[in-house]
């Protein structure tokens, strides 16, 4: 079997990559929210906030119960990142969450720890989510916790 193609190892290892995802399955064990990473190698044309968007809806997250999902997006070779909060949480935490977490991520990557950056952005949204949404006895995962790559 494969590995992750070589601008990801370039950034993150097989290791990286699990750690990520664990790291999104053990924020998800509080919260009834669901939390995605999308790695691309390019943005191409237009904003990330824009990309990111359409990768929340091509990845299905608009379609949560409580529409709390959370898109962490990252662009490796145009080094652009945005961050996506469905409607429900972002209702209750507003812009200026979404940009202190950026901003954790921003200087976690500048450092070369985009390991950390990606873990310890997830541990935050996971302990948010948790806070206005947490794990009700009947939740079920309704999204990957695998980092997803294009």
């Amino acid at each position: 079997m494969a590995g992750p193609p070589r601008w990801i190892q370039r950034l993150l290892s097989e290791e990286d990559l699990a750690s990520v995802s664990r790291a999104i399955a053990l924020a998800e064990a509080e919260t009834s929210g669901e939390i995605r990473v999308h790695l691309e190698r390019r943005l191409g044309a237009g904003h990330p906030l824009e990309r990111a968007r359409r990768i929340f809806t091509e990845l299905g997250m608009q379609r949560t119960r409580d529409r709390n999902g959370v898109l962490i997006y990252l662009a490796r070779a145009d080094r652009r990142l945005a961050i996506d909060g469905d409607e429900g949480i972002h209702a209750r935490v507003g812009d200026s969450y979404w940009d202190r977490l950026r901003d954790l991520i921003v200087e976690r990557l500048r450092a070369g720890h985009a390991r950390a950056a990606l873990v310890d952005a997830v541990t935050e949204v996971g302990v948010t989510l948790g806070t206005h949404f947490p794990r009700r006895p009947d939740d079920t995962n309704e999204l990957s916790d695998q980092v997803s790559t294009r």
